[in-house]
């Protein structure tokens, strides 16, 4: 019986009969002698390779993929290359002249990175071992890298025991990465060389490569959920009656509060099948998925697909929060079922200002509140038109629904709002899905950048402001609806009906009141006003830590294009950059820095009185500088690159034609400084 360490490493000595049993193998003799040689690991690698017509006497892998596509898939397996990153660059030194390298390939087997003694990574191209071939054992035969994936275990393959001829002179080693949170292969890191340069210690080398990438991948992962948790604070400050459960971009359970118990409590009563297990994950959350979970239906049966509520970043999608409508004690019922709470908060409470033209604003809303009339919500982005619209939907009853009309498709934009029958199209949910609007039914629909919604979907809208009646997708019988529509947009809505992207008379139909919000920086008086709420709101402890003077400066010399969401962004990063200690122009974003080197010498005239200035240490000045010259290379590399990015508007072959580059080059030099394009 052979030793586990047989079975486990490959043996030089045996490559005679290795080879004898391949070539027997391939010619398919009827009854071949048994080979004691030949590793059981190594036999039935050679079986899958035989069932998936592998060509034994093949020369080296597929073609690579192109540059563009290379890059791509770069940007997609990101999290993989910047864990791995330390790791590779460690093996450009460590393994230089040995006559070997190492290689790190997704979890489909297609090479990412290369790293190593370099005569050898130009000798693994003549056998395509390079960034962009895919080495699974379909396309390429036995090897580490595709081995090692199919059967998710460490894997060393030597010389003949390779299935396909070609690659026969090479000896490699290789173990699979996991992710750290559920154990999924993600990927795999290889150390392959010449036949000569065999050694059983390679195949400890990829395990505890291996094991520090996980390692790094996990630490990754624990920034990733704070920044989630951070994100999703405001909807646990306003979860009011309803139970939410929080999830991670992996489909993992985060968090739950206690209504949520509460909540599923009701849901097990009623009959449907749901454990606590059921929580720990769900896989069609996870990034990716969670759209294709939606239309399919393949959720969870006691998770509706109304609940959703995907958490985005710049685009990312970050996590998924459930929201589990539930009435607990102290609160009641209003209206279309919607719940409300008996000691609901002031309307407007969220608003922190002391601006006359903010006030207006308020005082506006507040009076248009008392009606029903649509009113269209006028603002930058993060402005704050959502607090505004959750204000004006205090003064009425019923149920709160929101929607964001932006970076959404079509179709599903079109089943999000109207809803669809049973058997509207392939793959609908048994028995339908109620839609925004008709969930919004007597209470408030809040229609977020509704300037963004396709010109072919206004005239159904239209037609249910109109006539109070809406038809799911599939349907042909009206369903009545009486809601209050509150919309807002970014954008002039006058000027995309100028350009025919907005239909006229829908704009006059959602824009019977309007309320402007100004930006924040047209009224720089609230700005330590509002940041003075943030630290009140996100220091740990009950004396939130003040803001030098310098800190002030820049904090009001900025122009804050992403108003107030990004001056609270700023607040919560610079607390726990600064450690408990005041906050210094150290502590805050670079583009603050910078408007702060800019505006030296700037008196800050609004933090009278805003309970800010009194934490400033005795001493600090109201100026503060920043070095603006480049302090190496790269840094003036990477600042040229940027530029030249943004000004060819993310035409990569413009930018490297501007940088006077290959654009090969250009897509490496990315890839190092950590750039994606717009």
């Amino acid at each position: 019986m052979p030793s586990p360490s047989s079975e486990l490493f490959s043996d030089p000595g045996d490559e005679a009969g290795v080879m004898q049993a391949w070539e027997s193998f391939v010619r398919g003799d009827a009854a071949p002698e048994p080979a004691l040689s030949l590793r059981s690991l190594v036999d039935v690698s050679w079986q899958r390779c035989q069932a998936a017509r592998v060509d034994p006497n093949q020369r080296s892998g597929p073609e690579p993929l192109p540059d563009q596509d290379l890059y791509l898939l770069r940007e997609r397996r990101r999290e993989l290359l910047e864990a791995s990153a330390p790791v590779m660059a460690c093996a450009r030194d460590f393994l230089s002249e040995t006559g070997t390298m190492m290689v790190l390939a997704d979890s489909y087997s297609t090479i990412l990175s290369v790293e190593g003694d370099t005569p050898t990574v130009g000798s693994a191209e003549t056998i395509a071992l390079m960034p962009g071939v895919r080495w699974s054992e379909a396309l390429c035969g036995t090897n580490a890298i595709g081995t090692a994936l199919a059967v998710g275990e460490p894997v060393q393959i030597h010389s003949a025991e390779h299935y396909c001829a070609g690659i026969k002179r090479w000896t490699c080693s290789a173990s699979v990465v996991r992710h750290p949170m559920d154990g999924e292969v993600i990927g795999a890191v290889d150390v392959s060389g010449l036949s000569q340069t065999y050694n059983r210690q390679s195949l400890a080398l990829v395990v505890t490569t291996a094991r520090r990438i996980e390692s790094r991948l996990s630490l990754g992962e624990m920034e990733r959920r704070n920044a989630l948790l951070e994100h999703s604070l405001d909807y646990w400050n306003r979860a009011h009656a309803q139970g939410l459960v929080l999830f991670d971009r992996r489909g993992n359970l985060v968090k739950l509060n206690e209504s949520a118990h509460a909540a599923l409590a009701r849901l097990a009563a009623h009959g449907a099948a749901v454990e606590a297990a059921d929580l720990r994950q769900i896989p069609q959350l996870a990034a990716g998925r969670l759209q294709a979970s939606v239309d399919a239906h393949t959720l969870p049966a006691w998770l509706r697909p109304e609940w959703l509520e995907p958490l985005m970043v710049a685009g990312e999608h970050i996590g998924t929060l459930i929201v589990l409508p539930y009435p607990p004690r102290g609160h009641e019922l209003r209206a279309g079922g919607a719940e409300r709470s008996a000691s609901a908060r002031p309307d407007f409470a969220n608003i922190v200002t002391g601006d006359a033209a903010m006030r207006g604003a308020i005082a506006r809303a507040r009076q248009l509140a008392r009606s029903r009339v649509p009113i269209l919500l006028l603002g930058e982005t993060g402005v704050g038109k959502e607090e505004f619209a959750r204000g004006i939907h205090e003064a009425g009853e019923g149920p709160y629904i929101a929607l964001n009309c932006g970076g959404m498709a079509r179709e599903l934009l079109a089943s999000e709002l109207f809803g669809y029958a049973d058997g509207a199209f392939t793959g609908a949910r048994k028995g339908g899905m109620i839609g925004k609007i008709e969930a919004a039914n007597g209470g408030t629909l809040f229609l977020d950048e509704i300037g963004e919604m396709p010109l072919d979907m206004q005239p159904h809208l239209l037609r249910v402001l109109e006539q109070g009646e809406i038809y799911r997708l599939g349907e042909n019988v009206p369903r009545k609806v009486n809601f209050r529509l509150i919309a807002a947009t970014h954008r002039d809505l006058r000027a995309e009906v100028a350009a025919g992207r907005f239909r006229m008379d829908l704009y006059y139909r959602v824009a019977v009141s309007t309320v402007p919000i100004p930006p924040l920086r047209e009224r720089r008086g609230d700005i330590a006003l509002i940041a003075r709420h943030f630290l009140l709101r996100f220091a740990p402890g009950a004396t939130p830590p003040g803001l030098t003077r310098a800190a002030l400066d820049a904090l009001h010399t900025y122009d804050w294009p992403g108003n107030v969401r990004e001056l609270r962004n700023t607040i919560e990063s610079a607390l726990l950059l600064s450690e408990g200690g005041p906050i210094d122009v150290e502590h805050l974003p670079y583009e603050l820095r910078d408007a702060c080197a800019a505006g030296a010498g700037m008196v800050v005239k609004a933090a009278a009185g805003s309970g800010l200035a009194h934490a400033l240490p005795r001493g600090t000045t109201a100026t503060a500088t920043m070095p603006s010259q480049v302090t190496s290379i790269a840094e003036g590399e990477e600042a040229l690159i940027r530029r030249a990015i943004a000004a060819s508007d993310g035409n990569l072959t413009r930018a490297a034609r501007q940088l006077n580059i290959a654009k090969s080059t250009l897509y490496v030099k990315m890839q190092r400084y950590g750039l994606r394009r717009p």
